[in-house]
């Protein structure tokens, strides 16, 4: 039986091995990068870093094994991804490292030609391999509590199995998905509400505990017709969706990222622009995928509340009691599903100098009417996704911290950090990343490139066949 396999090790012998790291040892310097996320984007960032020439990488993970890492087998419950089949992803153009060529080699060409979109717990294994067959190492159980700023460095407050340690790094970069660039965005609603009656779908949710009961979804996004439909699928006895809108939306937004001009180009555009996207997107809404519709209403007892936004939320008679659109609905357990917010400031990790990070609301004003409170707490990210000084000369070290997260949606036209990001950003932000280090060490590098160099041979080698006068007369006489 052939290795399925084997596409993947000629192309890793093809593309030769990795370069050495060129990157200086400093003393007290415990890493010179320090990925916070073990799922698909720290392992994409550790391949193109030492792809890179960059040893020194670290990937951290607060998950207790590879399972529990990124989102694919905890929060996501869509039973497919969102975006094409053949999108460039981890594989950072070895196409042999790419899906397709995984899911061909295990299961035929006819078999990828057949799917018309990637299955989550395919692409689940896909990462799985993919971390596995490249010797990828991810540090789990380690959680970042605190960046502090250090002289030339940044000092990492980790909880490591637990326990508290502090490492030093160069260089970080926050690839944890959309609960790392802020948190979930929770309706004040059900704030006031008891826990037990509600959770919002970035949490563990036990579906389970459902069946048979009714069950209210806030939202009309992806996520919240994906918990409607696992309700469903779990036996819940009807399911309520209420949508603020009058219609779902169905506007591709995402269709710039298939204008390679604008999407790669995107983060040159002028800061009018940008935010002209970004309002253009909250005003149209999230479109959920059909297949996400789709699968919640084949069930009779799933029900969508247009024009339904909820003003007010009580417990009585062990119930939740919710006003809408002038009606009251009782619910047994709600759900919100309604995405998240993108704030430096709400991260307690980086409370030492959030206050020093530039938003946008301090680069940009805009025109009246198209003020928005959300966006304007976003960070004014940089040409790498870096964070950039609130007031210049204050906080030097943001440069050294680079944010693929969701964080970066007004500055990049996304948010970033998702599979349709990786092959536009990832080698952006790598390419900065040894930049900085490389000018960072230049001394060294200089002595290196001027230095004495041995010879790779002796003018013996060729003293033969040196032209002289006499070498061409002995020529022409014989």
């Amino acid at each position: 039986m052939s290795n399925p396999d084997e596409a993947a090790l000629n192309a890793l012998r093809h593309i030769g091995p990795d370069p050495a790291n060129w990157v200086p040892a400093h003393d007290g310097i415990d890493h010179n990068v320090v990925v916070v996320g073990g799922g698909q984007t720290g392992r994409t960032f550790s391949f193109a870093l030492r792809r890179a020439g960059i040893g020194g990488v670290s990937v951290i993970d607060a998950a207790p094994d590879e399972p529990h890492a990124g989102v694919w087998l905890t929060r996501a419950r869509m039973q497919k991804l969102r975006t094409f089949k053949v999108l460039p992803g981890p594989e950072l153009g070895v196409t042999a490292l790419g899906f397709q060529a995984w899911y061909e080699a295990r299961h035929g060409a006819a078999a990828f030609d057949a799917i018309d979109r990637i299955g989550r717990t395919d692409w689940a294994d896909y990462l799985r391999w993919f971390q596995t067959f490249l010797d990828i190492p991810v540090r789990y159980n380690t959680r970042l509590v605190r960046v502090e700023p250090g002289s030339g460095h940044l000092r990492l407050h980790l909880e490591v199995n637990g326990e508290p340690r502090v490492e030093t790094t160069r260089k970080l970069v926050f690839g944890n998905g959309v609960v790392g660039a802020g948190g979930p965005a929770l309706p004040a609603v059900l704030t006031g509400l008891p826990k037990a009656f509600y959770a919002h779908t970035s949490e563990d949710i036990d579906f389970t505990s459902l069946a048979g009961k009714t069950v209210g979804v806030l939202g009309s996004g992806a996520s919240a017709f994906d918990a409607a439909a696992v309700a469903l699928e779990h036996g819940a006895g009807a399911v309520h969706l209420f949508v603020r809108r009058a219609q779902i939306a169905s506007v591709p937004i995402a269709r710039t990222r298939g204008y390679t001009g604008a999407y790669d180009n995107y983060r040159h555009l002028p800061d009018a622009v940008r935010w002209g996207q970004a309002i253009r997107y909250r005003e149209a809404g999230s479109a959920p995928p059909v297949d996400a519709i789709n699968r919640a209403i084949a069930h009779a007892n799933f029900h969508i509340h247009l024009a339904s936004e909820w003003s007010e939320a009580r417990i009585e008679g062990g119930s939740v009691i919710a006003t809408a659109a002038g009606g009251e609905h009782r619910f047994d357990f709600v759900i919100a599903g309604t995405g998240y917010f993108a704030d430096p400031n709400g991260r307690p990790e980086l409370a030492d100098f959030a206050d020093r990070i530039a938003l946008w609301r301090d680069r940009y004003t805009p025109p009246a009417g198209l003020e928005d409170r959300f966006f304007g707490a976003h960070p004014y990210l940089g040409f790498a996704h870096e964070y950039v000084e609130r007031e210049p000369g204050f906080a030097p070290f943001l440069k050294d911290i680079h944010v693929y997260n969701p964080q970066g949606f007004v500055s990049f036209g996304f948010p970033t950090g998702d599979v349709p990001s990786i092959k536009r950003d990832v080698p952006l932000i790598t390419a900065q990343i040894s930049r900085d280090l490389f000018l960072a060490d230049f001394d060294d590098h200089a002595e290196r490139l001027v230095g004495p160099m041995g010879p790779d041979f002796e003018p013996d080698l060729y003293a033969g066949s040196v032209w002289s006068p006499q070498r061409a007369r002995a020529s022409v006489g014989g």
